[in-house]
């Protein structure tokens, strides 16, 4: 059978429910997948019925046909434990396996994802159902892989069954071993919310105003991770004892309150991504005259898992059609070459495989409207046609199979800062608007970078490939981060720093020191003042050298220390001449610090004057409506264009390419459809 992503072609593949067909379809749908370039299949995720149909009742025959249906056509499986929907059997019988809204109100059987992680029973559950799966299937010579459940942490990232509670005070016992270390860690003195029994403590409860210590909540998201990582673990070590040497062990996301890194470090061969860019068109902006690109804001998405498994990655869901449920969600309908210039986004960042959702259009339930490459007539249609086409361009690009996608620079995150400003207004504005600034700004000059996750056990050789990077707003710092952070600048590297940077320690608490903490020595800044940019302000700006940046959203005010100076100063406001810039070379480096947060027109400024912008201007030059990705092998660069919008656009080559579809050499003026897409070699 076809191995995917084994770095020496590109894979085409779809999810298929035998169970929602009669099996008079089976084959007849592997031979029109095979006809139209689709290798491998997606199975099993919701079936547990099919393996166990009352408790202990385990019956494999149903799989075993479609098994070697799929082996007779040469078809490729993925094969799901299908733990994301527990039967009726189990919930009926054992209730203390769903999990709980906050209030205490338990989440019913009938949709998905309504078990808690940390029941014993359902636990057990687990084990017992994915060894059975796991020696019965292992050794099948039509399974090539493995993914573990299905989205991780979708549909909720809360978890507040007893079973949770119970487990959550392990966790913090084995943080913190006593009640006065936690009471110090989370500052309980403060509204008299101090400890005296583990019995006090409970996962977040209501309270009178929705607010719960935010230092319990950070640490309630640290265990939430980990018990999703400890859940995909327990059936990751049962699969490992028996699948066939070279099958792979996945799972498909990526969803919030989860270290991503830390699971596919744990568990994991790679990493897979579901990927729908449509939904642009239905979570409530308006595409029209929205600033966050819309579809094309999915690269970066593919850029955060190109950083969870940047060895190789694969999409395990490509949206195929329109979608959404019968109670939410309506994205439209792929135009004709969207399902192309889709598939080039992902192969662009770094996907050797995708896989379609799904093969044909369900007759029933919730995902109705959750449409795949067929309709509900099952007759070939355009999207079919379509993923023909793509196969065909797949097969004259494979060359690029396991090249790697090239960044001119990088941006730091970390779990904590993100977790805390999911929970902490103040810190969430100003990321929010960074991290859509820095991506558009990227995205427009054709700057291409990487996400760049960092912890207390990181080394420095996963930062020096980044000449420049951003740290927009690292406000938990610890004495490790900063360590690693000031040996990068020492060595010769370029940091960009935001404001609210080194306020809190890692507990979320903000510590009684100057700003910006652990980071004012590399820095050089000392923030004397600092608040939000109030509506009263109207648009605060930093003079750089002759440049006017907007200081958006907050502003911290600073003093340089005595090696660093003053590069910036702030304008059209009741602290205009004081600091907005701090500039400070350490060692070989240089650290710039910017009293505001970054949208796109700072972003790009900073991009232009650190000399980073559009690293592939040399080669071509493009509208802002196209993306511009390159990957590279040891002796090949491969340079991706990809046309956004409904119109065409026209793109010039400086010099002569070998354009991968036609096989032919090309240079000058080229225009790319509506939707089009190219890919060009560069020797």
């Amino acid at each position: 059978m076809e191995k995917i992503l084994q770095g020496n072609k590109i894979t085409l593949g779809t999810c298929y429910y035998p169970e929602h067909w009669d099996e008079s379809l089976w084959k007849d749908d592997l031979r029109r997948m095979k006809e139209n370039g689709i290798n491998a299949i997606r199975i099993a995720e919701f079936a547990w019925n099919k393996f166990e149909s009352a408790e202990g009742n385990f019956n494999f025959g149903f799989f075993d046909r479609f098994l070697e249906t799929a082996k007779s056509a040469d078809i490729s499986v993925i094969f799901c434990t299908p733990t994301a929907t527990p039967p009726a059997w189990l919930t009926n019988e054992y209730p203390e396996v769903l999990n709980s809204r906050i209030d205490g109100t338990l989440l019913r059987h009938g949709a998905r994802r309504h078990y808690n992680y940390n029941s014993p029973v359902y636990r057990r559950f687990t084990e017992r159902l994915v060894e059975k799966i796991a020696e019965h299937y292992g050794k099948h010579p039509a399974i090539i892989g493995w993914q573990i459940d299905n989205e991780i942490n979708c549909e909720t990232d809360e978890f507040y069954s007893d079973s949770d509670t119970i487990a959550f005070r392990e966790f913090l016992k084995t943080k913190y071993t006593t009640l006065d270390a936690l009471n110090s860690a989370w500052g309980t003195v403060f509204w008299n919310q101090t400890y005296t029994a583990w019995a006090e403590v409970y996962v977040p409860r209501p309270t009178i105003s929705d607010s719960v210590n935010p230092h319990e909540v950070l640490d309630y998201i640290r265990f939430v991770s980990q018990s999703a990582r400890g859940y995909i673990k327990l059936q990751s070590d049962i699969i490992r004892k028996y699948i066939k040497p070279g099958d792979f062990i996945t799972t498909n996301g990526m969803f919030s309150s989860l270290d991503n890194h830390a699971m596919n470090k744990e568990s994991l061969d790679f990493y897979t991504y579901d990927s729908y860019p449509n939904f642009a068109y239905c979570l409530g902006t308006d595409p029209e005259h929205s600033a966050d690109l819309n579809d094309r804001k999915w690269s970066r998405n593919l850029t955060e898992v190109r950083s969870i498994s940047p060895d190789k990655f694969g999409i395990m869901e490509q949206q195929s059609g329109p979608n959404g449920w019968n109670t939410r969600m309506e994205a439209p309908s792929p135009r004709p070459g969207q399902m192309t210039l889709w598939t080039m986004q992902s192969i662009a960042h770094g996907a050797d495989y995708v896989g379609y959702f799904r093969w044909r259009t369900c007759t029933m339930g919730t995902e109705i409207y959750w449409h795949g490459i067929l309709d509900y007539s099952n007759r070939d249609n355009r999207r079919l046609a379509e993923v023909n086409d793509i196969w065909k361009k797949t097969q004259k690009i494979s060359a690029i199979a396991g090249s790697k996608y090239q960044a001119a620079f990088g941006i730091l995150k970390d779990y904590d800062n993100a977790w805390d400003a999911k929970l902490d207004k103040w810190h969430w504005r100003v990321d929010k608007e960074s991290e859509a600034g820095i991506f558009q700004a990227a995205q427009l000059t054709h700057t291409p970078f990487d996400y760049v996750y960092i912890n207390d056990d990181s080394s420095a050789e996963i930062l020096s490939p980044y000449p420049v990077l951003f740290y927009p707003h690292a406000v938990i710092m610890t004495e490790k981060r900063a360590k690693l952070i000031e040996n990068y600048v020492e060595s010769g590297g370029t940091l960009i720093l935001g404001c609210r940077t080194g306020y809190k320690d890692i507990t979320g608490k903000c510590p009684m020191h100057k700003l910006p903490g652990l980071l004012q020595k590399i820095s050089g800044a000392d923030i004397v003042d600092y608040g939000f940019v109030s509506p009263d302000d109207g648009k605060v700006t930093v003079d750089w050298e002759g440049t006017e940046i907007e200081a958006s959203v907050f502003n911290d005010i600073a003093e340089p220390l005595e090696q660093a100076k003053i590069l910036g100063t702030f304008k059209n406001a009741y602290f205009a001449g004081k600091g907005g810039l701090i500039y400070n070379e350490y060692g070989k480096g240089r650290v710039f610090y910017f009293g505001g947060a970054f949208n796109q027109g700072a972003a790009k400024i900073f991009l232009s004057k650190l000399k980073i912008a559009n690293p592939y201007g040399g080669l071509i030059d493009a509208p802002e409506s196209c993306e511009i990705a390159c990957r590279a092998s040891s002796s090949k660069q491969y340079l991706f264009v990809l046309n956004y919008t409904r119109k065409p656009a026209q793109i010039t080559l400086k010099k002569e390419m070998q354009d991968m579809y036609s096989g032919t050499k090309v240079s000058g003026t080229v225009e790319l459809a509506a939707y089009g897409t190219a890919v060009y070699e560069i020797k």
